[in-house]
């Protein structure tokens, strides 16, 4: 037992090295000391966006310095409870509290390795996170409110903020739509893996007769862009209408056309926002989401030998799906992309969507080193 503790010892210091190779660590604690002389500037909070964003850089520098040192110290504490067992002719409390160490370095190291593959330019950035349900009426508008508590449930975990800036009630349950820009370290990074159709299988609810349906619902992600990026977007080619906001918030809310629907005639991207009372906020969040679905739009455009990172859904309907929900006959969740298959659906429901995000983004960063070795 504890030559295999011993082992999986090496095991991980030989991925911290690698780690510390990749993300250059002695860079980062240089950046990490110059920010802190910058914030100490009297005149730093001048500009507040600026401030803010060098904040979030140093936050995220600091994170990552503080978990590779804080695995390190795991592994080094490991160490020494195998040979406190050795010297205690194979102590069985101090080898499983080595084990739990190491199980959780191997996890945070895990957590780290996924990292890593968030280098492209936007990863970093906030995401503009959409749910849509499919065909089917009801039964979609239900699957869509479940995958948005599901997503609630995942950002939280993930320490994310969330802003819902519209949603439309179903019919009778559920929703048909909703729309929130979700703020956090990597936010767009990881959310991207979840862009696809989502295909639900159960026994309906709301079906006297209890029988099996097939619900659909589509998940699009956009990045989240500041001023500097160019994005073709003229103010001639919108339009932009005001209504009365149906959502909760007050008396003033549903009383004054303070909602706003932006609408890009030469594409057709429609978005909305209705959360803020002031119609002026409103259309600022709408102006900010358009411009993000227009850069999608590009991205897309440009990219489409890479379309599984930035699909389309043409169809919220079957072929087109990304990963498979089955709560009957049996229980199980598959994502078609990865091939990965968890038992545990309730769990997955309730937020637990790390395995399938690492699993998508260690695929593409595999297929991204294979496209780099071809171009070689």
């Amino acid at each position: 037992m504890s030559n295999e503790l011993r082992s999986k010892c090496d095991e991980l210091d030989a991925r911290l090295a690698e780690l510390r190779g990749i993300f250059d660590l002695p860079q980062k604690q240089a950046r990490l000391e110059e920010l802190d002389a910058i914030s100490q500037d009297p005149s730093f909070w001048d500009d507040s966006d600026r401030a803010q964003e060098l904040m979030r850089e140093r936050g995220d520098i600091d994170s990552l310095l503080g978990s590779m040192k804080a695995q390190q110290a795991n592994i080094d504490d490991a160490r020494v409870f195998i040979e406190m067992s050795d010297e205690l002719g194979g102590d069985p409390e101090a080898l499983e509290e080595a084990g739990a160490k190491l199980n959780q370095t191997e996890e945070a190291v895990l957590t780290l390795e996924t990292r890593r593959m968030l280098g492209g330019e936007l990863d970093g950035n906030n995401a503009i996170f959409s749910i849509n349900a499919g065909a089917g009426g009801t039964e979609s508008q239900d699957w869509a409110s479940i995958l948005m508590r599901m997503y609630m449930r995942y950002m939280e975990k993930k320490g994310f903020s969330v802003q819902i800036v519209d949603e439309q009630s179903g019919d009778e349950a559920g929703i048909k739509h909703v729309d929130f820009v979700v703020s956090g370290e990597f936010a767009y990074g990881y959310l991207k893996a979840e862009a696809g159709v989502h295909r639900l299988v159960r026994i309906s609810p709301y079906d006297s007769a209890s029988r099996r349906h097939t619900s659909f619902a589509a998940v699009s992600v956009a990045p989240e862009i500041d001023d500097d990026i160019e994005v073709d977007l003229k103010e001639s080619d919108l339009r932009i209408d005001t209504y009365r906001a149906s959502g909760a918030g007050g008396q003033h809310v549903n009383r004054t056309d303070s909602a706003v629907r932006m609408t890009h005639i030469p594409t057709g991207v429609v978005v909305q926002c209705q959360n803020e009372r002031s119609q002026h906020k409103n259309r600022a969040t709408a102006m900010k989401m358009m411009r993000a679905r227009l850069y999608e739009l590009e991205l897309r455009e440009r990219e489409a030998a890479a379309a599984a990172q930035h699909s389309v859904q043409q169809d919220v309907a079957f072929g087109s799906q990304i990963r498979n929900y089955v709560l009957h006959p049996y229980k199980q969740v598959k994502d078609l992309r990865t091939g990965l298959t968890v038992g545990n659906a309730e769990g997955v429901l309730d937020g637990d969507l790390d395995p399938f995000v690492e699993a998508y983004l260690l695929m593409q960063g595999g297929m991204d080193d294979n496209d780099e070795a071809d171009s070689n």
